[in-house]
């Protein structure tokens, strides 16, 4: 029987997203703020906690051909809605664009980094005409508004933003849970997932006709017909045509496409694109390929998906550990599913993936996120083989433990408690490049 909270918990982490999600946040905080001020505002003031900033600083704006923050500010402020919440800038034609670059320029936002903020995802947002302020701010989540502030009215709950009630169950899921629901659930229920991931592979499609970013995924593509002559030919040589460099090439590219700024949707997990990219596309291609069942590729999904959240949950929304190898760990629990593995081979496939590329650190949004997709990937492909071999990583190996509840939140607990320094360290390097 379906566990409804579960279910609604899905429903809310797994959503459509147009852009990364930091600057994305920003522009709906300044689009909600100017959309209480009533008007074009003629001064805009942003706080941010260091992750929102350091996840915002390089990744490419969606139909900009810009990176950073200014840009989306001013779309935020000029042609944002923040009913579309995590796609609020889907009205941004390419003269709408042209407008909120001039508007940059006559209008420059001013951002601060908040050191002390109270959440590791915080932003603030205020914004001027004349005498009038108004003002809005996000914390812990990327849509969660906690303070929506009208000239000359208290403060007030912005209307169609209140946090998902279901996320507080999250604290008491464990992999157990997690495994029974997607074996258990109403396949019609999580329809949505095949739709998520159908998005996300025609995000990776849009990379392919195009340079985006490191062009990886276009690279790698198998059956790439691009102009890289020599060097195409050679990674085919090497790769060959196999389902791996498929995977490898979709998931990748459309993380190329996506931190370059192309116009692509994708479906998001945990207020993150690439992590939905992450523990979609290479389920769906497994399955789709090895002509797994319908059901099979759903519930594959469900357990996916539902992975990352469970751990993303003790993790926290941002962190100083790659967001894209958590979600590859999600893969990795889906195609040992979809290779015949149970719960057993399952929980092996997971501390496989923990054993090994648990440290990759997070040093912000940017297109060079695509390798690190790709490494996350190849890795889930290697531990649920491995598994499938009852070959797997034990206790006697670093922070594994034979409870895999116990594994995982050792993981969460270096990158949330023991990686703080990290962090900090990341972004002082980010921000005094020489």
């Amino acid at each position: 029987m379906t566990n409804p909270q579960i279910l609604d918990l899905l429903r809310c982490e797994v959503v459509p997203a147009i852009g990364c999600t930091e600057p994305i946040a920003v522009a709906l905080c300044v689009a909600r703020a100017k959309e209480l001020l009533g008007c074009e505002p003629d001064a805009i003031t942003v706080h941010l906690s260091k992750n929102v900033y350091k996840n915002a600083l390089a990744v490419g704006i969606p139909n900009t051909g810009m990176t950073g923050l200014p840009i989306a500010i001013a779309l935020g402020a000029t042609v944002g809605k923040s009913e579309y919440l995590l796609e609020v800038l889907r009205d941004a034609t390419p003269e709408a664009v042209a407008y909120a670059k001039d508007y940059m320029l006559r209008v420059p936002a001013q951002i601060h980094i908040n050191y002390e903020a109270p959440s590791i995802l915080y932003i603030h947002a205020e914004v001027r005409k004349g005498d009038q302020t108004a003002e809005a701010t996000i914390m812990d989540e990327h849509t969660k508004f906690v303070v929506a502030q009208q000239p000359r009215e208290a403060t007030q709950p912005a209307e169609g933003t209140e946090p998902c009630e279901a996320t507080q169950l999250a604290s008491g899921l464990n992999l157990r849970r997690v495994y029974d629901f997607a074996m258990e659930v109403d396949t019609n229920d999580i329809a949505f997932l095949k739709e998520g991931a159908e998005m996300n592979t025609a995000a990776a499609e849009t990379s392919f006709a195009d340079q985006y970013g490191h062009g990886l995924g276009r690279l790698l593509r198998p059956t790439s017909n691009s102009d890289s002559g020599l060097v195409s030919n050679s990674v085919n040589a090497l790769f060959g045509n196999s389902l791996f460099t498929k995977i490898i090439s979709y998931t990748c590219g459309a993380c190329d496409a996506r931190m370059s700024g192309a116009m692509v949707q994708v479906m998001s997990n945990s207020g993150s694109g690439n992590q939905g990219i992450s523990c979609s596309i290479p389920v769906y291609l497994y399955a789709k390929e090895n002509n797994c069942s319908e059901e099979q590729t759903l519930r594959a999904l469900a357990l996916s998906n539902l992975t990352v959240i469970y751990i993303k949950q003790s993790l926290g929304r941002l962190s100083a550990l790659c967001g894209c190898v958590v979600a590859a760990t999600g893969s990795a629990a889906g195609i040992t599913y979809l290779m015949g593995g149970n719960y057993e081979e399952i929980t092996y496939a997971i501390k496989n993936m923990i054993a090994n590329i648990s440290g990759m650190i997070c040093d912000g949004a940017k297109p060079g996120c695509a390798l690190k997709v790709t490494s996350g990937v190849a890795t889930a492909i290697f531990s649920a083989y491995l598994a499938m071999q009852h070959s797997f990583a034990d206790s006697t190996e670093g922070i594994v433990e034979d409870d895999i509840d116990r594994t995982i939140r050792n993981l969460t607990r270096i990158g949330h408690d023991g990686m703080q320094v990290t962090d900090d360290l990341i972004l002082d390097i980010m921000t005094h490049k020489q």
